[in-house]
């Protein structure tokens, strides 16, 4: 697995669970209010039987998934950067004081271009989040 993320140029640590060669890296842990990432020591690829083991509720809600960083084919990137990383820099509070223990750093988009500001905050990114705050949805919403 770890050769598999090695080789990748850039990944986006905010990608659907069903993009292609996607892989697991946190579970959803903390409270409802107060949701935060508990990261993988390694990451899973994503399979069926573990997108199963999400039932009932969608596998966004309870796993943070990377992929290959879509780049020009997402919402988000403006040719040379992500806006959505940019954006939960500005507009999130920090979450965490330590670099979080974060199996695809080395390769992850938002570490690259935000350093340990976006690091700070990525615990408490839920991609399918039904109760988030005003500041998260100015952060994730394009404008």
């Amino acid at each position: 697995m770890e050769d598999r993320i090695a080789n990748r140029t850039t990944l986006c640590p905010s990608a659907r669970p069903e993009s292609k060669d996607g892989v697991v890296f946190g579970v959803v842990a903390g409270t409802s209010s107060a949701p935060r990432i508990a990261y993988l020591k390694q990451p899973l690829p994503i399979t069926s039987e573990l997108i199963a083991k999400a039932n009932p509720v969608t596998p966004a809600e309870i796993f943070r998934t990377a992929a290959s960083c879509a780049e020009s084919a997402c919402q988000h990137f403006d040719g040379k950067d992500c806006r959505l990383a940019m954006r939960i820099v500005d507009k999130l509070p920090t979450v965490a004081d330590e670099l979080p223990s974060c199996s695809i750093r080395r390769n992850c988009r938002w570490w690259k271009q935000e350093g340990k500001s976006a690091c700070a905050r990525c615990p408490q990114i839920i991609t399918d989040n039904y109760s988030p705050s005003e500041q998260l949805l100015q952060a994730v919403n394009p404008v």
